[in-house]
């Protein structure tokens, strides 16, 4: 053998050599947890993502953006959110290897737990409302973090395997070929969801996210193509279910939440408006939003915004000379909701009229009123012809047939294929006072409101 052939051959046996040694067990490592009372880590590879820059800024993110204005304990982390999801995605992993070998490649259980891990580090800044108004993807972003060579995630990741970013990556974009890994992080009952629903409800004080996770931790098991639970704890899913759907109408839902979310839609988009025309404020005020105003938006630029620099950044706006820009910092920084009612398909064509009103009393209705549809659909079974069919639920019958959710469960079949939720249309809360200059707009405005309901109908067309 030559000198190059038994160099090229020890450098690959020391590549093999360091990747195992990597994926070795560690000495445990426990975080306290309110939710799962230990976080375990027992893998070198989950210790150190934890560690890296870009998961640590996770920390800097509300799980719960705005709702925290509405329950004051909502201000737990995307961080912590991560590291429940991990621990639920390391105990079912341990369950299956052990006790489903022949049909669990316990080969993906490390993959499994660094996904569930990993799933949410591209959430940036007031995460959904920043991406509706900025055309950014927290999806996207999360598979750029986890296969750019320059990020400490991806150097991590690369020391398992060199295509490990990459399976990672296809896991979240639900490409992988295996849909049990695919299906235990993203389906209609998964890891990132019964975590949230559990943490969410702790943090909160709202109980009704609450379920038995033990029990569908013991009823849990892989199939062919994905994963079932055992008849024998099907009520545990059913409740999970229902529990699912109480927490968005009652939490997600929440009409002041949205009325955070439509303050702070309205505040950046005014911000977004004034930029080419003040410039130089904007560079001193708030210097990190630049490249989103210029669309030139880098990962490093997407990284360097968290919730905390944002805030600083509506403080500042506080003081602004634009009138709108700083009323609307302060309506936010202070929590000065808007009001919002109720309305339907029929009236929807009528709104005009109560945008027209807030005008008439001196608020741009550009920025001072807002059309916000929340809708969810608790459940569905598959359905082959819409464009993104869900996952159903399957159970595992006595003769291991499996059977959708659904047909078994009338609670869940009363939800199934149902959108929950409602159109609000939000405004100042000034234009619900009786006073001074506002006296006959208010009078006016209040007169097409029934019970937080928009009446504004047919009798009045002649007004429209």
């Amino acid at each position: 053998m030559s000198k190059i052939s038994s160099r090229l051959s020890l450098n690959f046996f020391s590549v093999v050599f360091f990747c195992l040694w990597y994926n070795r067990a560690m000495i445990e490592k426990v975080f306290r947890d309110p939710v799962h009372n230990y976080i375990h880590v027992d893998h070198q590879v989950i210790y150190d993502l934890i560690n890296t820059k870009e998961f640590q800024r996770l920390r800097r993110i509300k799980q719960l953006g705005t709702s925290g204005y509405t329950f004051h304990g909502g201000e737990h982390s995307r961080f912590s959110h991560c590291l429940g999801a991990y621990e639920i995605a390391r105990r079912i992993t341990k369950i299956f290897d052990e006790k489903y070998p022949e049909i669990w490649d316990q080969h993906e259980s490390l993959l499994v737990m660094t996904t569930a891990l990993l799933h949410d580090v591209g959430h940036g800044a007031y995460s959904h409302t920043f991406e509706h108004l900025f055309d950014t993807n927290h999806e996207e972003i999360t598979r750029q973090i986890i296969t750019n060579p320059e990020t400490e995630i991806n150097q991590v990741l690369i020391q398992v395997a060199p295509d490990f970013p990459e399976k990672v990556a296809s896991v979240i974009n639900h490409t992988y070929p295996n849909k049990q890994v695919v299906q235990l992080i993203s389906s209609q009952i998964d890891v990132d969801r019964m975590d949230y629903l559990l943490r969410d409800s702790y943090y909160t004080g709202a109980s009704y996210g609450r379920f038995d996770l033990t029990r569908i931790l013991r009823v849990i098991c892989p199939v062919e193509n994905g994963i079932a639970f055992k008849r024998s704890g099907m009520h545990a899913v059913e409740d999970y279910v229902v529990s699912r759907y109480q927490m968005y109408m009652q939490v997600y839902f929440h009409p002041a939440s949205r009325a955070m979310e439509v303050l702070l839609q309205n505040l950046l988009k005014r911000a977004k408006f004034l930029y080419e025309k003040q410039k130089d404020y904007f560079a001193l005020s708030s210097p990190n939003l630049i490249p989103f105003f210029e669309k030139r938006v880098t990962l490093k630029d997407y990284l360097a915004l968290d919730d905390g620099v944002m805030n600083t950044y509506f403080q500042v706006w506080m003081s602004s000379p634009d009138t709108i820009l700083s009323d609307l910092a302060q309506r936010f920084i202070n929590r000065k909701v808007f009001k919002s009612i109720i309305f339907s398909t029929e009236t929807e064509k009528y709104l005009k009229v109560m945008r027209n009103l807030v005008a008439g009393v001196g608020f741009d209705p550009d920025y001072y009123t807002a059309i916000h549809r929340n809708f969810d659909l608790p459940y569905d079974f598959y359905r082959p012809d819409v464009e993104k069919p869900r996952t159903q639920i399957e159970i595992v019958q006595k003769d291991n047939s499996l059977a959708e959710l659904s047909t078994l469960s009338p609670i869940v079949e009363s939800l199934t294929g149902t959108r929950h939720g409602d159109n609000r249309f939000y405004f100042p809360k000034e234009m619900l006072k009786d006073a001074g200059l506002f006296s006959e707009n208010s009078k006016t405005f209040l007169s097409y409101i029934k019970n937080d309901q928009f009446i504004y109908g047919e009798s009045h067309k002649h007004e429209y």
